[in-house]
């Protein structure tokens, strides 16, 4: 059976004094979760963050972004070595606002990809499609290339420490909205894909997350879906009670 994850995603928000406030509510509010919950906080927040929810069955540390080298002249990077010592258990990679913005591209993320995995820490990658994607009904292939490139790669043994992170990336802050039947449609291609690669049981049980703006309103029928198997939360994970009702939405 394969987990079941929601990870929030506080991007570049809250300083540390509200951050710490931020992870007091959130504790507060879930209590009991049937999956795993994640924080994925700033950098400065995981050393204090981690002591304050590893006492908690269930929640676990996340950063949200690395450099792909493991030490170096790279001034005001961070690196997987410096994330383990602080007991980061999973990395966010290939964010689509981290394509977008810092031009990663699917062979730098590849070797993140790597270096979390060497470090024992779990990557959540990420892929997505733009709407000028969408509109041409290319996403399926569009997705695909950036799983093959970024991914498969790796070892059977290796790939099943992966957890995907799918974003329709036209459906965020955009004002469109994706059906759940329209993330149904991607997570199962995209469980199609790995079985192709791995094999039925490796993808059957092969995490698979949503991330186009999950809300308290949309996460319950997200997660009925038969291939989504929780959400990487974004604006939600930044308020107790939205984070606390999506976490409860888990199957």
């Amino acid at each position: 059976m394969r987990q079941q994850i929601v990870a929030g995603n506080w991007k570049m928000n809250k300083n540390f004094d509200e951050g710490v406030e931020l992870t007091r509510g959130i504790l507060e509010k879930v209590e009991k979760p049937q999956g795993l919950v994640i924080l994925c906080t700033p950098f400065p927040h995981l050393r204090d963050v981690g002591k304050m929810i590893k006492v908690r069955k269930n929640f676990h540390l996340g950063a949200q972004n690395m450099h792909h080298e493991e030490k170096g002249a790279f001034t005001g990077e961070v690196s997987a070595d410096m994330l383990a010592s602080v007991g980061v258990e999973f990395v966010i990679v290939g964010h689509s606002e981290r394509r977008l913005y810092n031009k990663e591209k699917n062979q730098l993320l590849a070797q993140k990809v790597n270096v979390t995995l060497a470090k024992g820490m779990r990557p959540i990658f990420c892929c997505g499609e733009p709407l000028h994607i969408r509109e041409v009904d290319t996403h399926v292939g569009y997705v695909s290339k950036q799983l093959k490139a970024g991914l498969f790669h790796l070892r059977e043994e290796d790939f099943r420490k992966v957890v995907i992170a799918y974003e329709p990336i036209w459906a965020i802050g955009t004002g469109r909205t994706a059906s759940s039947a329209q993330a149904q449609e991607m997570h199962a291609a995209i469980r199609i894909l790995i079985s192709r690669k791995y094999g039925k049981a490796v993808a059957d049980e092969t995490t698979i997350l949503y991330g186009g703006s999950v809300t308290p309103a949309t996460a319950e029928e997200l997660f009925s879906q038969p291939d989504v198997d929780g959400g990487l939360v974004g604006g939600a994970s930044l308020k107790p009670d939205d984070f606390a009702a999506i976490v409860a939405a888990m199957k």
